[in-house]
């Protein structure tokens, strides 16, 4: 099946829960009760109900974490939804002072970006719960071998004397792994880039993210290449220029159909 540039994981998301030809970035409540375009989603009463349901858990769950005070008023939001996936989950602290789990700083850091591409929290909510649930359940075992193996893999076909330079350099080893793979980069990418890159996740294959970090290599080579401490390289890639980022993702996707085409659960 050819792939639709114009889906993202938004228009995932919302098909799940039943709609399908609308503007996403619209909240579900909005969707309901206008229909400028003038395209009805099937099965309207169902519909209503599933977005019953979720507006109903989201508030339970929020009560619920003001009555034990994990939460206030003044509670960012994206803490707010780490706690109800943490109740929701049953991985709550003790204590909301505890220091946190390092998948609940991914959590974060994927809401954080989250947050700014939809505009209704319960809706985000679920759009990171069902994002952050499904890269758990279905990558967790196989980002372990994109970092740094495939990535090394892939980089000497595309640029040898690159990968000869970071490897001279120590730096393989000390590029931020973290940061591309576990974050899904996620505070590395400025949103509208990084929606293009989690479409490929959402859509079945995680090894998007080892083609993302390889064209960042290859785009800084130059000024990687007149870097010689390990150090200098790592910091220089957890703060990538932004102005481009945009062409970065393309030709990252372009090298993901030029190595794996577009299985539907490619990995």
């Amino acid at each position: 099946m050819a792939e639709d540039p114009q889906r993202n994981f938004r228009s995932h998301y919302y098909e799940k829960v039943g709609f399908r030809g609308v503007e996403e970035k619209k909240s579900l409540e909005i969707l309901l009760k206008d229909d400028p375009l003038g395209i009805l989603p099937p099965h309207y009463e169902s519909h209503s109900a599933v977005l019953t349901f979720r507006k109903e858990q989201y508030q339970d769950l929020l009560q619920a974490l003001q009555v034990i005070r994990f939460v206030q008023d003044s509670t960012p939001q994206v803490w707010v939804y780490l706690r109800m996936y943490q109740l929701e989950s049953g991985t709550l602290p003790r204590r909301p002072s505890q220091s946190l789990e390092p998948e609940d700083v991914v959590f974060i850091a994927i809401a954080e970006a989250m947050e700014e591409m939809v505009e209704n929290d319960v809706d985000a909510y679920w759009l990171v719960k069902y994002f952050v649930n499904q890269f758990n359940n279905k990558y967790s075992d196989s980002v372990a071998h994109l970092q740094p193996k495939s990535l090394e893999h892939y980089l000497n076909l595309e640029d040898s004397k690159l990968l000869t330079h970071l490897k001279t350099c120590l730096a393989m080893n000390k590029l931020p792994y973290d940061l591309w793979f576990m974050h899904c980069f996620a505070g590395c990418l400025p949103e509208s880039s990084l929606q293009r890159v989690w479409d490929k996740i959402i859509s079945g294959s995680c090894k998007i993210l080892v083609f993302v970090a390889m064209e960042i290599l290859l785009t800084f080579k130059i000024k990687l290449m007149a870097m010689n401490k390990a150090e200098n390289i790592a910091q220089f890639l957890q703060n990538i220029p932004q102005e481009n980022t945009d062409a970065i993702i393309s030709k990252a996707i372009d090298l993901w159909h030029k190595y794996v085409g577009t299985p539907v659960h490619s990995v």
